[in-house]
């Protein structure tokens, strides 16, 4: 168990966290929310010990294990990638050569019966537990199983931690942090650097972790599907709900409304005993009764409504001309990168006003693609080509990471505003919440999230009529994403986003492509209709698989085989039932969150609660039948 004490965390005026207090328990799997810079990250220092904090305790029992993943990637010091795996049962390989230490000195003792001998006896068990909790014996089978679910191959496996890229170096450090099966996973971001597949794997691992859990994450889909305790940092408070993200959001909203009503009735109760008060205490007779009202008054705890960060990123993305009905088109275009071969032979046309997601595993080829639209780099044959009077405009997550470090926030805006648009500069920058003093930031001292709306706010610079985003939900918090999302329904141009963020795409664009096996496989619709496919295809490439392997079988076997794959294909079936009712719910959700964004309206809001309801008891029995 973990206990945090009145926490008190501050730089120099700026107070970050002012009294927090809670406990984690195993099993607790808790989604740490807030805007960018609400103190998210520095609590999770906190807890790991790598800042001091002003005040407040923080306790644990001596042999407690805490896991942290953070942004910064660490180095990795082991020859290959399944050897710096290996290395995380360390500590295991320690024990077990103790452990044998001790078997021996049993053996060659025979004071049975001494306080010694039993203390030898019970190490033997605790250490023999503590193996098995680490799964010791099963190295091998966890270590893949691990690296697999993040998304390795097994050709990977031998291949130097140095080969991979930032994003692959952070699932190794993840990896290493999963097999050691810490008491409390502290987790920032993890999903920032992982494809879909992978989140899904780690969804579906974190649900079941014995340990507790402190998930920093901004995809609201990934919180609701593994946490089941959210905390919420806002202005140097920490507020706790027992709910997933969609749940607690809700129990916000409640909570406010609930607050602004008592308040607003003691504010009206408080006006009638001061009537009531300068009307009797100039009456001799009502002296006494005028003073016992003010003592009423006075002894009235006051309702006070929570103070809320209401500020929001706010802009639109400024249009040019409009560009021809064609906007991209690749003509059997293929990369590689000497003997790897990123993708190949592909063809696609993108028209003026469409809203497109890439989207498939890492290193299939998304990014490149992106970056040989852009120009950014070549293909190895074929050809790209821009329509009539495209104007172009790039976000990228490596912009963000090679941002001029020893440059201010303004100084660089400036350097790269056309001459019409520096004086600009300040004011866009004020969209994206840098004012006053923030401009002249270092951007070396900026998190993830604001060097991201550094290069948002670059897009602003001059007006686009074609957007290709990548990832770029990467670091902003709720709020941030909900704008961002909101700019690009409106924006009269086309765009492509590259994401794996699920809620991000739902109800956003209008076609899908799809990056797999070195190929590009186009499909119309949105995220949430291109899901409901994926999942039918591989269905169906299941049954015919099984269906093929059905005829080699006779006698009794086949007949038992046959009944087990009818129970499973019953099963498969109302599962896909359940599935497209969780795509159709999540598309009308999506769509409701934007229609509110434009205009709020008591009836959709409350339709959408009863949707979301429904889609809650959707993801139940989705989950009863998946176990």
């Amino acid at each position: 168990m973990l206990q945090v004490i009145d926490l008190q965390i501050a730089f120099g005026d700026r107070v970050i966290m002012n009294g927090a207090s809670f406990t984690l328990l195993p099993g607790d799997r808790v989604g740490l929310v807030g805007k960018n810079g609400a103190g998210k990250s520095t609590l999770l220092k906190a807890i790991h010990g790598d800042i001091q904090t002003e005040g407040g305790q923080i306790s644990y029992s001596k042999d407690y294990e805490i896991g942290y993943l953070k942004q910064e990637i660490r180095g990795h010091h082991h020859p290959t990638l399944w050897k710096e795996a290996r290395s995380s049962f360390d500590e295991a390989v320690l024990l077990e050569k103790k452990l044998k230490q001790v078997e021996h000195e049993m053996v060659t003792r025979e004071d049975y019966d001494s306080d010694d001998y039993m203390k030898l006896t019970q190490m033997l068990v605790d250490m023999h537990a503590r193996l098995d909790y680490l799964e010791y014996y099963d190295i091998d089978r966890k270590i893949e199983h691990i690296l697999k679910g993040l998304g390795f191959e097994r050709s990977d496996f031998e291949k130097a931690p140095s080969e991979f890229s930032g994003g692959w170096a952070m699932r190794i450090e993840l990896a290493k942090i999963l097999l050691k099966k810490p008491d409390l996973l502290l987790l920032d971001e993890p999903t920032n650097h992982l494809d879909i597949d992978s989140i899904l794997w780690l969804e579906k691992f974190l649900s079941t972790y014995e340990g507790a859990l402190l998930l920093v994450s901004h995809d609201r889909t990934f919180l609701d599907n593994v946490t089941n305790r959210t905390f919420e940092v806002e202005l140097g408070s920490l507020n706790e709900y027992k709910a997933s993200y969609s749940k607690y959001v809700l129990l916000k909203e409640e909570r406010q409304e609930q607050q602004i009503a008592a308040f607003r009735n003691q504010q009206d109760e408080i006006k009638q005993i001061q009537r009531n008060i300068d009307r009797f205490k100039a009456k001799a007779t009502k002296a006494s009764f005028a003073k016992s009202l003010e003592k009423k008054l006075n002894r009235m705890d006051m309702i006070e409504v929570d103070v809320h960060d209401e500020r929001a990123i706010r802009f639109a993305f400024p249009s040019s001309p409009a560009s021809g009905k064609l906007v991209v088109e690749a003509k059997d275009v293929s990369k590689s990168y000497g003997e790897k071969e990123v993708f190949n032979h592909v063809n696609l046309k993108i028209f003026r006003g469409e809203k497109v997601a890439f989207v498939g595993k890492n290193g299939m080829g998304k990014t490149t693609l992106s970056r040989i639209i852009t120009d950014e780099i070549k293909a190895s044959s074929g050809v790209v080509e821009l329509g009539y009077n495209v104007v172009l405009g790039y976000f990228a997550q490596h912009h963000a990471e090679n941002l001029p470090k020893q440059k201010t926030i303004l100084s660089h805006m400036e350097d790269e505003a056309p001459p019409d648009m520096v004086r600009s500069c300040r004011g866009i920058l004020g969209a994206f919440l840098f004012s006053g003093d923030d401009v002249e930031k270092k951007i070396s001292v900026l998190s993830g999230g604001e060097r991201a709306r550094v290069c948002l706010a670059q897009l602003l610079l001059q007006p686009t009529n074609f957007l290709i985003l990548d990832e770029p939900t990467n670091h902003l918090d709720m709020v941030s994403k909900d704008r961002l999302k909101k700019a690009i329904a409106e924006y009269k141009g086309t765009v492509i986003v590259v994401s794996h963020d699920r809620d991000f795409l739902a109800g956003l664009t209008d076609k899908v492509f799809e990056f797999d096996n070195r190929r590009v496989k186009e499909y119309l619709g949105d995220i949430s209709e291109f899901f409901e496919k994926k999942r039918m295809e591989t269905f169906r490439e299941y049954e015919t698989e099984e269906s093929t392997s059905k005829t080699k079988n006779t006698g009794n076997s086949q007949s038992a085989s046959q009944n087990t794959q009818s129970k499973q294909d019953n099963t498969h079936s109302k599962i896909e039932e359940i599935e497209a009712k969780i795509a159709e719910l999540e598309g009308k959700i999506a769509k409701l969150n934007l229609a509110l964004e434009k205009s709020y309206n008591l009836a959709d809001d409350n339709k959408r609660k009863m949707l979301q309801e429904d889609l809650d008891k959707q993801m139940q029995k989705w989950g009863d039948l998946q176990s």
